[in-house]
């Protein structure tokens, strides 16, 4: 019974959390990684970029409960979204014409693109925090749990309890759909062909007729889809702050290394890396010793081999390793 009790503490508090912040990563992980195989630079405004179609959804959303429209036992946000990703696909495509357009005319070296995205995260986290505000921003309603802890140990009669939050559900859901549509597009439409054949080689896709500015464009409209979804997933699952959203750039970067930069396969396979990755390193796991090992054994401290404080540190790490070590990533990266 006490292995059943460490097993259920384990998935209750790595398991379950990491699963859920694995897809968040890899949807963001994706998006970095498209920009880079397509585009051919290295996005610095992508957390940003998560945030500001966030920030979309979190006030169509307000708007919507402030009418009292609601969406039963989901969250609102998932009405509002659809309506936020609209909004930060013009956002995006409206800076590409205005500040990356410029650049790409005049085939300046990726570095130069990496600057300029600097900047545009700069501007966005500013303006973010201008309309929205710098502090915690909740918006998730409807159904709190799938299963409550409590429900959990009455139906099990376990001491410990498993509780697993709706957004949970819907982050893994949803990011199954959205995963599964976006490999469809690729391989399976005219668009999505032309994309990877601009990505695998861009001379000889312009000589076969792509238009590059529509590659472009439709470039622009995913990444602007896959940041606000996995944005607003990790909104309702933790809460908004635009400065969570700067710092999730490196854990995302780090996914998307971590798989092979180019490549969506390995972001995906990286968001996860990282996230239980993060999740084990920083979890205490004197609750799953107390269970798992005889009393004699049984840890006195908290058995964490790292302070929450320093998760970010984890991916950091990570991203450091595989960069010396195999800076193609566990797929071989910079293709679509």
């Amino acid at each position: 019974m006490d292995f059943l009790n460490a097993i259920v503490a384990f998935a209750n508090f790595v398991l379950v959390p990491g699963t859920a912040y694995g897809a968040q990563l890899a949807l963001g992980a994706l998006g970095v990684t498209l920009i880079y195989g397509i585009l051919r630079f290295s996005n610095f405004a992508h957390g940003d970029t998560m945030a500001f179609g966030t920030m979309y959804v979190i006030l169509i959303t307000w708007g919507f409960q402030s009418l009292g429209i609601g969406f039963g036992p989901l969250p609102t946000a998932l009405l509002a979204l659809p309506f936020g990703i609209v909004l930060t696909g013009l956002t995006l495509v409206g800076t590409d014409k205005l500040v990356y357009q410029f650049y790409r005319q005049r085939k300046v070296k990726p570095v130069v693109l990496v600057m300029v995205s600097l900047g545009v995260m700069f501007i966005m986290n500013g303006l973010t925090r201008f309309i929205i505000g710098p502090d915690d921003q909740r918006f998730s309603d409807g159904e709190r749990f799938i299963i409550s802890a409590r429900d959990f140990k009455t139906m099990t009669g376990l001491d410990e309890g498993l509780a697993i939050k709706t957004t949970q559900g819907i982050t893994l859901v949803t990011a199954v759909i959205v995963v599964a549509f976006l490999f469809w597009f690729l391989n399976k439409t005219r668009t999505g062909k032309s994309m990877r054949a601009y990505s695998d080689n861009e001379d000889l896709a312009l000589l076969s007729g792509i238009n590059p500015e529509r590659v472009v464009l439709y470039t622009w409209l995913i990444v602007a889809a896959l940041a606000t979804v996995a944005g607003t997933l990790y909104g309702l699952d933790k809460s908004f702050k635009p400065f969570t959203y700067f710092q999730l750039l490196l854990p995302i970067f780090a996914a998307a290394i971590v798989g092979g930069l180019g490549n969506p396969l390995g972001a995906i396979a990286g968001g996860f890396v990282i996230a239980f990755s993060e999740v084990t390193v920083t979890y205490a796991f004197k609750k799953v010793a107390n269970y798992a090992l005889p009393e004699a054994l049984a840890p006195d401290g908290l058995a964490q081999l790292m302070s929450t404080d320093y998760k970010f540190a984890v991916s950091f790490s990570i991203l450091i390793i595989v960069l010396l070590f195999k800076p193609t990533g566990l797929f071989k990266g910079q293709s679509v």
